[in-house]
């Protein structure tokens, strides 16, 4: 099968077949060769080993096939991006995804993952699990700072786009945030939330 453009975005292309995603980081006009290909072999090589680190610790997140200098393999997650039917689902499934959004972030940061792009588009329902993907702005870091901003990324995700009942939703993913610094986390959320206050 020959491999399918299924998205493109600022950083990579990413293309499907036969059920295997190739990510393929997209070299920039404006950096310097050598050091547009030590970023974008670096960026990869990152990615893969956060996935292989959460995969390790079953978290749901896709299996990585192969890794090879800006072009990462990883499995297809084939299910619901909850950007596009979150809404759609009855209320009592909407605030069961989640419950397991939360969970799911919960064992991210008591590892001190960073996901770095934490929405609702980058988040998929399969056999009733949710799996997280696109770990490309993602990094380890033990920060409180930087788990705050994750749970910002989704607050904002659900204000944006899953507004109708949005505070509801929030609710459902906090109450299986659950880990040892979960409330030093929601404390440093209301600094994430200042400062954006104040930004606009």
């Amino acid at each position: 099968m020959k491999p399918q453009l299924i998205a493109q975005g600022a950083e990579a292309k990413i293309f499907l077949s036969d059920k295997i995603i190739s990510k393929e980081r997209t070299s920039k006009s404006y950096r310097h060769p050598i050091l547009d290909e030590q970023i974008r072999n670096k960026r990869t090589k990152c990615e893969a080993k956060i996935l292989t680190k959460a995969l390790a610790l079953q978290i749901n997140v896709p299996e990585v096939i192969s890794v090879d200098k800006h072009n990462l393999q990883i499995q297809f997650i084939e299910g619901d991006r909850l950007s596009e039917t979150l809404n759609s689902y009855p209320k009592e499934k909407q605030y069961q995804t989640m419950e397991k959004l939360g969970h799911q972030t919960a064992l991210l940061h008591q590892n001190n993952i960073i996901h770095g792009d934490l929405t609702t588009s980058n988040t998929i329902l399969k056999d009733n699990e949710v799996f997280l993907i696109d770990f490309g702005l993602g990094f380890i870091s033990a920060k409180i700072e930087d788990k705050a901003v994750d749970i910002h990324l989704i607050k904002q995700a659900l204000e944006a786009k899953h507004f109708q009942n949005h505070e509801d939703l929030f609710k459902n993913f906090l109450k299986s945030y659950k880990w040892k610094e979960k409330n030093e986390v929601l404390e440093r959320l209301k600094e994430v939330e200042r400062r954006g206050r104040y930004k606009h």
